[in-house]
């Protein structure tokens, strides 16, 4: 499994000695993650390898060279080394970076990077006020003011709080043993004497969350088919903590409730048309995530075929639509925890697989995510592709103890019926081909699903054993068809037309047979001579080219 990542990179040894020593390009990462989340540097591990080659040795003159260096080479990064021995005895080096979270950080000759995926690229001018909100963001949290004192904190929600906290199990002992007011001050919600911007909006009175800069306020507005309003709820009296609007959120809109009926043997399985999971953590990532410098209300907008959820300012740098699955990139970090250690969200970068998860265990299609001018959107579809598929990937999990990424996957392909690799790594939001395997896990040596090909043309589907055995419904198609049984259909139809394109034979015989499969066997059939070809690119067509056999002796 590849090391690099949002906050981890590998470089070979050979970047810090001899002809092909860059440390510019080192320092250039170095203020990538310190405008990002932080990061390591793991100097001595070569490209393709996952630890130093055994026996390597790191000079120990670079622990201090090494930070010496960079903080010559950029501006606002600060870094520490250490030494690393690997289990095979090789050494390498690793530089820590820290996040810099209150100013820019740039290379001594004026340049500036962030970190996306696993990547390091230059920042926009246009960029640079973005990265400099959510510096802001991260300060915003911490600050206090003299008019909320922290004893005129809320008394229900100081105890719900305290209460909920010693009550979760991803809260360690040692916090948990912690007295009141130091816990508070554990999870940055008073500094001192006075509540903090966090203080006040989770345990402050209502009318200090009501001045608090951009508190956030919810709307949700129901829309018939001809787009017209007809229902509409508003929460934005500022009475409520971001855990309190989430609960009134969900128990107080009638349509959550409403769900499909499918069959499920002798009885009926019910799948609601939002699932609660997804609508809570859409909810949670709404919340932690927006900027609270920014005014603007979420927005939850409910169609006949969809929930769209907008949220006021745009993605934190380095999270694009695309890469959203994978990156992380924490705009509030206190805040984040708090929801968090109150099972109020999946740990950090997670939820997006926890919803992949849900929705296509229920047969869904996948969370569209688009960014706009001044805020993020995430559409939900309502309808089920295939009632068919919430049976199958049910039992399959049952039987074969799926992990969340293997459902995942098998979602996917058994919506899909087949995938080539560059397909489903898209889907999957995965930058190579090469990350399949962590993804698909077991699912092949379990034999639930099925390959052909190699490489980037490799196709993935659901191995037709599994599906009879686990009783599978759906409908038969060619989209799964065998190579041998493919040739044979372009043979027959050759045959009949004697002349066609690659175009018209597609139609005929299938078009839920992937196009690229179809022209592999055509060339393999050229190849081979059992038929012909004329013309070039889009206008090649193939010739049925072998003769009939003449009757023997009028036989």
């Amino acid at each position: 499994m590849s090391l690099e990542g949002q906050q981890m990179d590998k470089k070979s040894l050979r970047v810090l000695t001899g002809t092909k020593a860059d440390l510019e390009e080192l320092a250039k990462d170095c203020v990538a993650f310190a405008n990002s989340t932080g990061g390591r540097l793991l100097i001595g591990i070569e490209k393709e390898a996952d630890e130093p080659p055994a026996g390597q040795h790191v000079d120990d003159s670079w622990l201090e060279r090494l930070p010496q260096r960079i903080s010559q080479l950029t501006l606002n990064v600060g870094t520490a080394a250490q030494k690393v021995t690997a289990e095979n005895g090789g050494e390498c080096l690793e530089l820590r970076v820290f996040r810099n979270a209150q100013s820019i950080a740039s290379t001594s000759d004026g340049r500036y990077f962030i970190r996306a995926s696993d990547e390091s690229r230059p920042l926009l001018p246009d960029e640079l006020s973005r990265l400099m909100n959510d510096k802001t963001a991260y300060v915003w949290e911490a600050l206090t003011t003299k008019r909320a004192p922290r004893s005129q904190a809320d008394p229900a929600k100081e105890k719900a709080f305290l209460e909920s906290i010693r009550a979760s199990e991803r809260v360690s002992p040692f916090v948990k043993e912690k007295p009141d007011t130091e816990l508070l001050d554990y999870y940055l919600l008073a500094k001192g004497e006075y509540l903090t911007s966090l203080g006040i909006l989770w345990i402050g009175r209502r009318e200090d969350r009501a001045t608090l800069l951009y508190a956030p306020a919810i709307q949700f507005i129901k829309y018939d088919e001809t787009g017209r309003k007809v229902n509409k709820l508003l929460w934005d009296d500022f009475s409520l903590n971001p855990q309190e609007l989430i609960e009134v959120v969900w128990s107080e809109v009638p349509d959550w409730r409403e769900s499909y009926e499918i069959p499920d043997g002798l009885f009926r399985k019910s799948v609601p048309h939002y699932d609660e999971v997804v609508v809570r953590e859409l909810l949670a990532n709404a919340l932690v995530h927006r900027p609270y410098t920014q005014r603007g209300d979420i927005f939850l907008n409910l169609y006949p075929d969809r929930l769209e959820v907008h949220n006021p300012g745009l993605l934190p740098l380095g999270v694009t639509p695309q890469n959203i699955l994978h990156t992380t990139v924490k705009r509030n970090e206190h805040l984040a925890k708090v929801f968090y250690d109150l099972k109020l969200m999946e740990r950090e970068g997670s939820g997006y697989d926890r919803m992949y998860e849900v929705l296509l265990a229920s047969g869904k299609p996948l969370p569209q995510v688009r960014e706009g001018d001044d805020r993020v959107a995430v559409t939900v579809e309502k309808r089920i592709i295939d009632p068919v598929i919430v049976d199958f990937v049910a039992k399959a999990d049952q039987a074969f103890q799926l992990s969340q990424r293997e459902r995942i996957s098998l979602g996917l392909l058994a919506q899909h019926e087949s995938l080539t690799a560059r397909e489903l790594a898209k889907l999957l939001e995965l930058r190579q081909t090469a990350d399949l395997p962590h993804w698909l896990g077991n699912l092949i040596e379990a034999k639930l699903i099925r390959t052909r090909g190699r490489t980037k043309g490799m196709e993935y589907h659901v191995d037709p054993k599994v599906l009879r055995e686990l009783d599978f419904k759906g409908l038969t198609t060619l989209k799964g068809i065998e190579e041998h049984r493919l040739r044979e259909l372009i043979l027959r139809d050759l045959e009949i037309y004697q002349d066609a394109s690659l175009g018209e034979i597609h139609r005929r015989i299938g078009t839920e047979i992937h196009r690229r499969r179809v022209q592999r066997a055509l060339c393999s059939l050229v190849e081979e001579g059992q038929i012909g070809r004329k013309g070039n690119l889009r206008w090649t067509r193939y010739l049925w080219t072998k003769t009939p056999e003449k009757k023997a002796n009028g036989s």
